[in-house]
């Protein structure tokens, strides 16, 4: 039977994922899955995440480019380590 991927990631340029099942739990090693060409990667979550939220890909900066789904989605506004969950505490539109 084959694992089922708990992240999604677009493009190889994204530096963050989706999360697609419930419950996420930190230490999880998570089959990441990146949908562009359906390669796959493990990467491990630093901390309980929501479905549909977002995760570090790699660490990421303040004043970095969030990019999801091969776009721009925000600011990065506080440091973020690879694996810790990526929400408003840390990221931030650019839209306003």
């Amino acid at each position: 039977m084959a694992e089922i991927p708990q992240l999604l990631v677009h493009d190889h340029d994204d530096n963050v994922g989706v999360v697609v099942i419930e419950d996420l739990k930190a230490g999880t090693d998570m089959l990441v899955c990146v949908t562009h060409d359906n390669s796959t990667f493990r990467l491990t979550s630093n901390m309980d995440v929501p479905i549909g939220h977002k995760v570090a890909l790699k660490d990421l900066k303040t004043g970095d480019t969030a990019m999801k789904y091969g776009e721009d989605i925000g600011k990065i506004i506080a440091d973020i380590k690879k694996g810790d969950h990526v929400h408003t505490h840390n990221c931030k539109t650019k839209r306003w």
